[in-house]
């Protein structure tokens, strides 16, 4: 939650083509992402559980819209697409990870803006106030190590992508190139220690204890808690999430401020209605809270679809109702926003070419710029994803 800080939903509509979720690609429940390429028949002879999988992204943006005062083009206040009419880099992204029995890990990288931007703010705080040679390290995007001491249970430790949202952070995984403002409002990933549990055919569960959302080092004094309940049945996968835990610390010696928690309500589901439509759910709320009161926060609401047009091609759809909470004493109309998105995924070989066209509507002051006049932003967007 250490992005925007928003709260409230609605519901609207949008299509993916390959399944995703505001949590990191290895970790998405309900769309894992596609099967990792097949490694040589010597080397799988050699070492059966291991695999390295990866991608690359590159993208061309042209804003469309310019603000009324400014006339500068108006951008999205969502996450990685942030410069306006400019091409522009994702990451080279690598993810490893190797099964041998009940014990597994996972260790992934991601090395361009886009990996610095999902992962690595707390790094670069920890290990230099921000000097860039010390960057390396907020390029960790997961790395953790489990253990299943049964069929029924498996214990994660280390860091790994967030079980709240339905987008994640690797662009191979999403339909949409551009981020919703769920998931830019986070969380991107924990910290810490979680059990899933299989409860019985078709349900599950997860507890966890993590660091301070968004953080590989625990700069807040306390603990997060989150879970995870979810159901399968035939097309239908659904999962209720649930997270809480201190935000940000009052001052202590004259106790001028008061402690900051937080408080974030997650439902994501996905209905495969035939081999050609996918649809999918997105819908949060996320409140802060101070010495019992109310703070503010956001609610949101997302609809996805996935339509398989052609036996090489895909139509990804999204639509989103986004809106900030105002604190419990303040009386006015609470900013907000509509966005609809359209994506084109084409697939030649490893590689998808995703055309994409996007338009948000704001109101009550929602900022797209500088100037609460400006109510409205548009992009045209050409990325390339290359997976191996």
């Amino acid at each position: 939650m250490k992005k925007l800080e928003l709260t409230f939903l609605v519901i609207v509509l949008t299509v993916l083509s390959s399944g995703a979720k505001a949590q990191d690609a290895a970790e998405a429940p309900g769309f894992p992402p596609a099967a990792p390429t097949s490694i040589p028949a010597e080397e799988a002879e050699a070492d059966p559980g291991f695999t390295l999988t990866g991608y690359v992204d590159a993208y061309f943006q042209g804003n469309l819209i310019k603000g009324k005062d400014s006339d500068s083009p108006l951008v999205f206040p969502t996450s990685f697409t942030d410069f306006a009419n400019t091409f522009g880099i994702g990451n080279v992204n690598l993810l490893a990870s190797k099964e041998w029995g009940k014990v597994s890990f996972v260790g992934q990288v991601g090395f361009g803006p886009r990996a610095v931007a999902g992962n690595g703010d707390s790094n670069i705080d920890f290990f230099g106030a921000g000097d860039p040679g010390l960057n390396i390290a907020s390029t960790i995007q997961q790395l953790y190590v489990a253990y299943s001491p049964s069929d029924a249970v498996t214990l994660t430790l280390g860091n790994f992508g967030t079980f709240v949202g339905y987008e994640v952070i690797d662009a191979n995984v999403n339909t949409n190139y551009s981020m919703s403002y769920l998931f830019s409002n986070g969380p991107f990933y924990h910290t810490g220690l979680k059990a899933n549990f299989a409860i019985a055919e078709g349900f599950g569960a997860m507890v966890g204890v993590f660091n301070d959302t968004d953080s590989k080092f625990d700069v807040i004094e306390g603990k997060h808690l989150g879970g995870q309940l979810s159901f399968e049945t035939g097309g239908l996968a659904a999962y209720l999430n649930f997270l809480t835990g201190k935000e940000a610390e009052g001052d202590k010696p004259d106790d001028t401020t008061d402690d900051l928690y937080e408080t974030q309500v997650d439902l994501t589901a996905t209905y495969t209605v035939s081999e050609t439509l996918l649809l999918g759910l997105n819908a949060s709320k996320y409140t802060t809270r101070a010495d019992g009161n109310t703070m503010g926060g956001f609610f949101g609401t997302a609809l996805y679809s996935t339509i398989g047009v052609t036996e090489g091609f895909n139509l990804g759809l999204r639509a989103e109702y986004f809106v900030l909470t105002n604190p419990a004493e303040i009386d006015t109309d609470e900013p907000n926003v509509l966005s609809f998105t359209a994506s084109g995924n084409f697939k030649i070989g490893d590689l998808t070419i995703i055309p994409e066209f996007r338009y948000d509507t704001g109101n009550n002051g929602f900022l797209f710029d500088s100037n609460p006049g400006d109510t409205g932003a548009a992009s045209f967007i050409l990325a390339g994803v290359y997976s191996f």
